[in-house]
């Protein structure tokens, strides 16, 4: 068996610094302290303050939410905030998709259970779970927020899972699809329920097959 290293940071070409910070970190060579923590930068830091503001500066620093910028596809796509837990991200996609201007559209998912005649787990229920591979319950949408495929719809035409900003304008249609969380050992059942309103983004990207799905479209 032979070892192979990852020397090179394919995403991060444009920072040199930064890639070889990630680099360092990876091969266990940053410096750290008595309790093995590395020390961050300021400069790519948000300074804390005792507030409830700080997801709010986290946003601003990372998103100029001025009219002209959130009109701006490119501008939009080519940043995001990253998250290890749903909920989380959740949060921060709601609290970004308030800021574009104009009318709000909510699309809900119609989540079920296989085999379960009796009704043991109601809809209502079944909407308050947010499990791996599923996106929320409840997806609001405005024009030019971005929207990220979590399946492959259409991967002739450039449709599959990761799709996010690259079909601005483009009408596309998206069939109803029964989904379920990858992670078969999460419920005592199994949940069916392609994509997400795209700020904020975890480990697990999440989905759910619902009636309206314009869920995978890719603003």
């Amino acid at each position: 068996m032979r070892q192979l290293k990852l020397v090179r940071n394919m995403r991060a070409q444009n920072d040199p610094w930064f890639a070889e910070y990630l680099l360092r970190i990876g091969n266990g060579t940053e410096e750290t302290n008595d309790d093995g923590e590395i020390l961050l930068p300021t400069s790519i830091c948000v300074p804390n303050k005792m507030d409830d503001n700080g997801l709010d500066r986290l946003i601003d620093n990372i998103y100029q939410t001025g009219n002209a910028s959130l009109k701006d596809r490119k501008y939009i796509t080519s940043r995001a905030i990253l998250s290890t837990r749903n909920d989380c991200v959740d949060k921060i996609n709601l609290k970004m998709i308030d800021r574009f201007q104009g009318e709000e559209m909510v699309y809900h998912s119609f989540d079920s259970v296989e085999d379960d005649p009796h009704n043991y787990y109601p809809p209502e229920f079944l909407n308050t779970l947010t499990p791996n591979g599923l996106p929320p319950h409840m997806l609001k949408l405005k024009i030019n927020c971005p929207i990220i495929l979590l399946r492959n719809i259409d991967p002739a035409n450039g449709l599959y899972n990761g799709t996010r900003g690259q079909h601005s304008g483009i009408r596309v249609f998206l069939p109803r699809i029964p989904l379920c969380p990858s992670d078969d050992d999460m419920f005592p059942f199994n949940f069916k329920v392609p994509s997400q309103a795209q700020f904020c983004n975890d480990n697990k990207q999440i989905t759910r097959s619902d009636d309206t799905k314009c869920w995978g479209l890719s603003a």
